[in-house]
């Protein structure tokens, strides 16, 4: 006999799919309709808010309700059902009542997002990379990498991030993706590997959606990845595009490419080929040859940080920019909070860009993991600074990062940790410094709403942990 609860989401997704199917045929002026109806029936007033906040901006004539727009009708109709049901429903309504049980019984709340990086295989060789300093040979043993992934989908985290190396070198990906119907997979990838074939599979999946990497244009591009990636990259997105798939750009920003990223002619070129979202990274100096001079000045961060504001306001593509958008989540993501990352090695750690661990899913459940002494600390130190135009540990807190390795013991995970901490160290501090000049500067000009509560829904959360206390974590056995 069915549990009210669960006769409840049974509901909940069958109204979904009749309201998606609805959408996929309906005007503008009737997905607003639509919408309205949702927010009147959404479960919290967050979601309300939020359901509200776009309906305004649509009936506004944003961009945004072209980019919705589009969504609806050319993206494949498996594509648009797995997306509802993996991001909305699963991660955000259903998973965040999991979520909150957990907190309820363990004293902290899971993350809505996980990153595991199997493998740190990769079939290019650019500068800079992270992952170069990783071992190509180890990777995430098959069934490792699936108990990770029941484990987090009983936490209520439904969201999986995959990196590397490139994901799609490493053979279980897929297979795993297929047995997790219920979750959405953002893959970080070169694009290099995807063709005609693959954009089917990947459609008839449904739930995998890659994040393709570039360097500005052409020259950026393959001056960092290689002769002909351009045109590669360009040619996976066409694939994906003829098959309905839902995918966007990733790019690192330097102090080399700075320039031709906050020109129009760049995010331009990528809306042309068909990209539903962009994300930004700015460049940390991290794994092979760190090098300080491909950071970004702290006025090219500045100028990125307004040109992502702008690109939002005036075009059909939603972007992100991780260090620039700290008042979206009210500071730093990391430690479980938001996020966290597994390796190949299954070494926890609290960020992609911070190789420290405590922990391995080899000996502890994920439950466990987060649990730690390491992550609750880092946890209950965010935001670390109150204007969270300043929000990372790495390079706008790097003391942060030094006393939490330091207290807690954390071993470096790609043997090249030592150089944040001690020869980089003056360097970082310095730069942090300087940013915070500017970032100060642009929070007391603007940012009023986010000031006021605006859009950080997280808040909550974090007082709920901070209040809760530390009562035996979940195993997973």
């Amino acid at each position: 006999m069915l549990s009210l609860e669960r006769a409840k989401e049974l509901g909940l997704r069958a109204g979904a799919n009749q309201l998606f199917n609805l959408l996929a045929h309906a005007s503008k002026d009737n997905l607003i309709r639509i919408m309205r109806l949702a927010e009147r029936l959404a479960t919290t007033e967050h979601y309300r808010e939020e359901i509200r906040w776009l309906c305004d901006l649509f009936q506004a004539g944003h961009p945004a309700g072209d980019l919705a727009m589009r969504l609806l009708h050319e993206a494949h109709p498996n594509v648009r059902r797995r997306l509802v049901n993996g991001l909305f429903l699963n991660n955000t309504f259903v998973g965040q009542k999991v979520r909150e049980q957990v907190r309820q019984r363990y004293g902290f709340t899971p993350p809505w997002l996980m990153v595991i990086s199997p493998s740190m295989r990769c079939n290019l060789r650019c500068y800079g990379c992270y992952a170069w300093e990783y071992s190509k040979r180890e990777q995430l043993e098959p069934e490792v990498f699936a108990r990770v992934l029941d484990e987090a989908e009983q936490l209520g985290i439904c969201f999986i991030t995959i990196s590397g190396g490139e994901p799609f070198m490493y053979e279980p990906f897929l297979e795993m993706a297929e047995k997790h119907p219920q979750m959405v997979f953002q893959v970080y990838t070169n694009g290099t590997l995807i063709d005609e074939a693959m954009a089917k599979y990947l459609v008839r999946l449904g739930n995998v959606f890659p994040a393709i990497s570039v360097e500005g244009l052409k020259e950026e591009t393959d001056g960092r990845r290689g002769p002909g990636t351009f045109e590669r990259i360009c040619a996976a997105m066409q694939a994906l595009r003829r098959e309905g798939a839902v995918y966007g750009f990733s790019c690192t920003a330097t102090s080399l490419n700075t320039e031709i990223i906050t020109r129009p002619e760049f995010i331009d070129f990528w809306v042309e080929q068909g990209c539903y979202f962009g994300w930004f990274f700015t460049y940390i100096p991290i794994g092979r040859d760190p090098d300080l001079g491909l950071m970004q000045t702290p006025e090219q961060r500045d100028r990125l940080r307004q040109w992502t504001l702008e690109i939002r306001r005036t075009r059909p593509i939603f972007v992100a920019d991780f260090w620039n958008d700290g008042h979206l989540t009210n500071g730093c993501m990391a430690g479980g909070r938001m996020y966290l990352q597994v390796n190949h090695r299954g070494d926890v750690e609290p960020c992609v860009f911070a190789h420290f661990a405590v922990d391995n899913i080899h000996d502890k459940s994920l439950a466990e993991a987060l649990n730690s002494d390491f992550f609750r600390h880092i946890r209950s130190q965010i935001p670390y600074h109150e204007n969270v135009l300043r929000p990372c540990m790495i390079i706008d807190n790097p003391w942060v990062l030094r006393q939490a390795v330091e207290k807690y013991g954390a071993y470096s995970t790609d043997n090249a940790g030592h150089s944040l901490l001690c020869e980089l160290a003056a360097d970082l501090d310095r730069y942090a410094q300087e940013w915070g000049k500017l970032a100060d500067r642009a929070w007391a000009e603007g940012y009023e709403w986010a000031k006021e509560g605006g859009m950080l829904a997280t808040g909550a959360l974090d007082r709920a942990e901070s209040e809760g206390s530390k009562v035996g974590a979940p195993t997973g056995e």
